[in-house]
Parts: C-alpha cells; sequence; structure tokens
C-alpha cells in the first residue's frame, strides 16, 4: 500500500496530539452518537427484514441481501477510514459522511425499486461505516486521562445497550408507527449528531502530503468481500454456491495484491511491525471472543423465542430490553471499580459471568419462554459491561504503553487493526454460531428420528395420543394419523433446534475458558487507569 503520489517520500512521523477544541465533549457526544446509529440501523435493518418483505414484497432471497450489502459497505469504509482520518482529520470525514448518511436513510422508503433500494443501502453503508472508526480514538485523544474509563464505559453502553435494544424499537415501530421508520430513525437523529460535531470537533490545522489510497482499496474491497461470503455462506450452502466461491477467491486474490504492493511499495502511514506483540495479539483476540459471547443475547436467544415460541420482535425486545437497560447503570459502577482493579481482571470476571449465564441457559427446553430467560440476563447484563469495558480498556492501556500515539503511523496502524477484529472477528463468530446450530440441529434431528423409526414404544404411544387428540377435527382415523405424525415432526424439530441452542451456549462457554487460559501469556502492564486518574 502507498500513502503518497512521490512513494520515496514518506510524511513525517509526528506525535498525535490531542486537538484543541472550545467544547470536545460536543464533540464526544458526536462520535458517540455516531457510533449508536450505525449499530442501531444495522441491528433495525436485520430485526426488520420480514417486515420489510412483507411491506416491499420482496422475495426472501433478495432481502437477505440488504443487510448483508449494508455491512459490506460499512466493512469496506470502516478499516478505510482510520488512515483516511490520519490525513484528514475526523471533522473532515464525519460532517459529509453524516450528511449522506442522512439523505440516503430519508430517500430509503421512497425506493421505486429493489434495484434502487440496494444502491442506497450501499450507500448509507459507505457513510455509517466511518462513524465506528474515529470513536475511540477521539474520546482517547480529547478527554482529560482521569475521565478516559468513563469514556469506555459510555462507549460500552452505546453499543451493547443499541445491539440489545434493537428488537424492541423495530418491534415498536411495526406495531404503532411504520416500517419506514427502520430508516427513518437514522435519518432524524443524524443531524443532530451534524451540529455536534461543527460545534465540537475543530478542522485539522495541520497539512499533510495528499494520499494515493490504491492499496487501502484493495485491502477494503477484499474484507467486504470475504465478509459478504461469511454472511450468506450457510444460506447459500457455502462452497456448493457459485457465488460464495466467487465472492471469496476475488476477495483472496484482492488480499494477495494489498500483500504484493505492501512488499513491493510499503506504506509508511502503516507500521505492520508495531503488532507484532503478543499483548496486541491476545488483547485484540479477546474482542472477538466478548462479540462471540454476545452472540448468546443477540442470536441464540431471539433465534430460540423465534422459531420455538414464535416470539415478534416486540416480544423478543421485552426480554432482550433486560440485557439493554440495566447497562446504563451498571456501566459506571464497572468504570468506577476498573480504576482500583486491573482491567484484565474485570475482563476475564466479566467473560466468567457471562460463561456462567451461558452455561445456565445450557439446560433451555422446549417449555422456556422470554421470562425463562430474564433473571439470567440481569446477571448477564453485568458480565458484558464488565467484559467490554475491561477490554477496551486492557487496549487502551496497551496502547499507551505501545506507543500508539507517538507517531500518526502507529496510531493508525492500531487503531485500524482493533476495528478489523471488530468488524471481521465479529462476523466470523456470527458464521461460525450459524454453521454450528445448523450442524447440530442436523445431528439431534436425525438421532431423534432415528429413535423413533425403531419403533419405540414411547414413540408409538406419543403418535396414539396425537392421533386421539385431532380426531375430533379430522374426517376419519387416517387423516388423524396423518396429522398426527406432521405434528410429531415439528415437535421432534422444535426439540432437534433446543438441543442445538444448548449446544450453542455450551460452545460459548467452552470458548471463554480457551481465552481465559490464553490470558495467561499476557505480559504484566505497566499503566493502570488509578495512574491516569491522577493525570490533568
Amino acid at each position: 500500500m502507498t500513502t503518497s503520489e512521490n512513494p520515496g517520500k514518506s510524511p513525517p512521523s509526528k506525535s498525535v496530539q490531542p486537538q484543541s477544541t472550545t467544547n470536545p465533549f460536543v464533540g464526544i457526544l458526536a462520535v458517540f452518537l455516531g457510533a449508536g446509529l450505525a449499530t442501531l440501523t444495522s441491528r433495525l435493518l436485520s430485526v426488520g427484514l420480514p417486515d420489510l418483505r412483507g411491506a416491499l414484497g420482496i422475495s426472501f432471497d433478495d432481502a437477505s441481501w440488504l443487510p448483508t450489502a449494508f455491512n459490506m459497505a460499512t466493512m469496506f469504509s470502516g478499516v478505510f477510514v482510520v488512515f483516511l482520518n490520519a490525513f484528514w482529520g475526523p471533522r473532515r470525514i464525519l460532517l459529509p459522511a453524516a450528511t449522506i448518511f442522512t439523505v440516503a436513510s430519508f430517500l430509503l422508503p421512497f425506493a421505486p425499486n429493489y434495484q434502487v433500494m440496494m444502491a442506497l443501502v450501499i450507500v448509507a453503508g459507505l457513510a455509517s461505516g466511518t462513524f465506528y472508526s474515529l470513536t475511540m480514538a477521539f474520546v482517547l485523544t480529547n478527554l482529560p486521562k482521569r475521565l478516559v474509563i468513563f469514556g469506555i464505559a459510555a462507549y460500552a453502553a452505546d453499543i451493547v445497550f443499541v445491539s440489545n435494544i434493537a428488537s424492541l424499537q423495530e418491534g415498536w415501530y411495526i406495531d404503532h408507527l411504520s416500517w419506514r421508520w427502520i430508516f427513518w430513525t437514522a435519518a432524524l437523529f443524524t443531524p443532530l449528531m451534524m451540529v455536534c460535531v461543527h460545534s465540537g470537533i475543530p478542522r485539522r490545522t495541520n497539512a499533510e502530503p495528499r494520499p494515493s489510497w490504491h492499496g487501502f482499496i484493495y485491502f477494503s474491497l477484499s474484507l467486504a468481500l470475504l465478509y459478504g461470503a461469511l454472511d450468506q455462506g450457510q444460506r447459500l450452502d457455502w462452497l456448493n454456491s457459485d457465488t460464495i466461491v466467487g465472492m471469496l477467491v476475488a476477495g483472496l486474490f484482492l488480499l494477495g495484491a494489498t500483500i504484493l504492493r505492501r512488499v513491493v511499495q510499503p506504506n509508511p502511514i502503516v507500521n505492520l511491525k508495531f503488532l507484532n506483540t503478543r499483548n496486541i495479539v491476545i488483547l485484540a483476540t479477546s474482542i472477538f471472543v466478548f462479540k462471540f459471547m454476545h452472540l448468546a443475547a443477540i442470536v441464540l436467544v431471539p433465534g430460540f423465542l423465534a422459531n420455538i415460541q414464535h416470539y415478534r420482535p416486540l416480544e423478543t425486545g421485552h426480554t432482550l430490553a433486560w440485557v439493554a437497560l440495566p447497562m446504563f447503570a451498571v456501566v459506571w459502577l464497572v468504570a468506577t471499580i476498573i480504576i482500583y482493579v486491573n482491567s484484565r481482571l474485570v475482563l476475564a470476571l466479566g467473560l466468567t459471568v457471562g460463561a456462567i449465564c451461558c452455561l445456565r441457559w445450557a439446560h433451555v427446553d422446549t417449555s422456556w419462554s422470554g421470562s425463562s430467560f430474564e433473571i439470567v440476563e440481569l446477571l448477564l447484563s453485568l458480565g458484558l459491561a464488565g467484559a467490554y469495558i475491561g477490554l477496551v480498556g486492557s487496549i487502551v492501556l496497551e496502547a499507551l504503553e505501545a506507543g500508539a500515539l507517538t507517531s500518526a503511523a502507529n496510531a493508525a496502524t492500531f487503531s485500524g487493526f482493533m476495528h478489523l477484529m471488530r468488524l471481521l472477528g465479529g462476523q466470523i463468530g456470527v458464521a461460525a454460531m450459524t454453521r454450528f446450530i445448523a450442524v447440530r440441529e442436523q445431528f439431534h434431528s436425525n438421532m431423534l428420528r432415528l429413535y423413533i423409526q425403531r419403533g419405540s414404544w414411547l414413540a408409538d404411544q406419543r403418535g396414539r395420543m396425537l392421533a386421539s387428540g385431532v380426531l375430533p377435527r379430522s374426517t376419519d382415523g387416517q387423516e388423524a394419523q396423518h396429522r398426527a405424525a406432521v405434528i410429531l415432526g415439528l415437535q421432534v424439530r422444535a426439540q432437534a433446534y433446543t438441543l442445538a441452542t444448548s449446544d450453542g451456549f455450551i460452545l460459548i462457554v467452552w470458548v471463554v475458558i480457551a481465552y481465559l487460559l490464553l490470558m495467561l501469556f499476557l505480559r504484566p502492564g505497566k499503566i493502570t487507569f488509578n495512574g491516569l486518574s491522577k493525570m490533568q
């Protein structure tokens, strides 16, 4: 990857100093609003997909590509913008991106056909991808050091709350307003973010060389294609689909082109040697582990309630609110504790609490409803808060200790790597869990049907009971037996999916245990938040 028109001339390396602004807290509010709106739009689009299909008459296959396209576009710009920020600063990026996002979100419900809607979704995804990546970097360089941990707490509340409240919000929109508010929420609140950006984020005063972005474009396109393949892989049967194979081949080819360009013409703003430390790699892995653990709340529980209890988004949202709402109180408690306790210990305790919750949920059966999850979700909110603040806090302390803020190259490389782990690592977790649930459901279904086909007296008795139950609403005994067989098949499927969901919770427990063992190899840190809190 190259960064200037004259590849032999590198931009000077300089310390990344906090940008002066009359009101940095307004700027911090701006980036928090942006991150929350980007997360909310993505979740609303995914959760509200069935309602969009019904309202617009879009086929299942076509509709499934809408959230995929949005997230692929976010993936493209999410890492790219970290390096763009090193030259232009957040203000020159966020103001035009927020304007584009507002206009695209407002126009989406008026799209005359599927093709126009897809184009607008991609435009909105490209714009919103810039919101995520600048948040923590801006907070870290503009908040007083003693308040950094509380900025991390606010970021945790922002992201985790929005992720878990989206189902409740989408369900309320459908019942009381319209599906159009899936998009208009962003159009309504993004202008507030723009006002905050204008008032709280200053113009970049230093001039940098005009960049050339060929290598970054190759890399971003490869990430977007790989993300799309992971997102659609299970639905299209992975390597049995020409589309998935094509996306994987193209993504890997572009990744190879990126590596080749890096070897031939290294980019001075990318310092890959800076990432070659044990602590950075292990702590970056914690992002994947946290997002994998979070799947218990945003994938496994909603999937179980939708497939077994046939919950609508609003009903599922009421259950997930037991994770979302306590976050507002819990994050500040955890942030205060972490000043006096090692952040890695808080991360480990948070992951342990989450694993305990998953172990409890592994006892799920078909009789469980939303209320069966609610009490444990209160404990899970504590685990998620501790894990998220602990991991971000540990990453921030490692960045300070490793010298990530001593040069533009180190800052951009460190931030880009962490956002890559957040975006692509999260999708790898989703794809792995989705595949795991499908395989385990098929396994349990085959085992249950094999047991039934052997003619056990319990299966025969169950069949006779079902047949006698539907006989009054059947024309004859043969129809009653047929209907009983259909009901028994549905019960077998429900039981198989329930067992697969239980296996999913167990898988999360083992992933957490493996990472806790990996944390034993972390080298001791020299900087603590207690030390930072004493700084002015």
